[in-house]
C-alpha cells in the first residue's frame, strides 16, 4: 500500500517496558541461582545462565542510562525463557518469556499512521484500517497529530521530532481536510 503521508508518533511506555524487562530477568536468574544451590543441582546452564542474564541487564542498563541508547532485551529474555524449561517447577513460564520475547519489537517500535486517498491506517500491534468517513477532523500542529473520530473519540498523540519545516504540517492539514470534504460531499449524495 502506498501512502501519501505516514506520521510517526512517540512511544511513551518504553521505559516501563524497560523496567519490567530487568525485573523479570533479574527475579528469574535469583531463581535460577536459588534453585541450583539449595537443591545441590549441578547443572551449568543454572550457574553461567543467570550470570549471563545479570551482566546483560546491567550491560544494557549502563547503554541506556549512560549512553543514552535504545536497548532490546530480546536476547535476554530469550535466553531466560529457554533456562526456565529447564527448572523443575513453573516450566510454563517459558512460554510467557517466548510471547514477551515477540512482543518487545512490536511495543517499543514507533507507531505509525499511514494515510491514503481510500483510508487511514494504525500500525499498531494489530493494524487498524479506517474510513476517512470514520473522522470528523484530523489536524497536525506544533507535533501533535488529533484525530478526532465521529464517535466523539479523540485521538491524540506526540509525533517523533524531525527537522523539516513547518510547510508540511500545512499540506497535511489541507491534505486531510480535502479528503474529510470529499468523504462528507459522497456521504451526502
Amino acid at each position: 500500500m502506498v501512502y501519501q503521508y505516514i506520521v510517526t508518533l512517540k512511544k511513551d511506555n518504553e521505559n516501563a517496558i524497560d523496567i519490567i524487562n530487568v525485573i523479570l530477568c533479574f527475579f528469574s536468574s535469583l531463581f535460577f541461582l536459588f534453585t541450583e544451590f539449595p537443591n545441590h543441582i549441578s547443572n551449568l546452564i543454572f550457574t553461567i545462565a543467570p550470570l549471563v542474564i545479570i551482566a546483560g541487564v546491567v550491560f544494557n542498563l549502563y547503554r541506556k542510562l549512560k549512553a543514552k541508547k535504545t536497548v532490546r532485551f530480546r536476547g535476554l529474555i530469550l535466553l531466560t525463557g529457554i533456562c526456565w524449561v529447564g527448572m523443575p517447577y513453573m516450566k510454563w513460564l517459558a512460554v510467557l518469556f517466548v510471547i514477551l520475547f515477540f512482543l518487545e519489537f512490536q511495543a517499543k517500535r514507533p507507531l505509525e499512521v499511514g494515510f491514503t486517498d481510500d483510508n487511514v491506517v494504525i500500525n499498531s500491534l494489530i493494524k487498524r484500517t479506517f474510513a476517512w468517513s470514520d473522522f470528523t477532523n484530523i489536524v497536525l500542529k506544533d507535533g501533535l497529530l488529533t484525530l478526532d473520530f465521529s464517535n466523539n473519540t479523540l485521538f491524540q498523540k506526540e509525533t517523533l521530532d524531525d527537522d523539516e519545516p513547518d510547510a508540511e504540517e500545512d499540506e497535511f492539514n489541507d491534505y486531510c481536510r480535502t479528503r474529510l470534504g470529499k468523504t462528507k460531499i459522497e456521504e451526502s449524495i
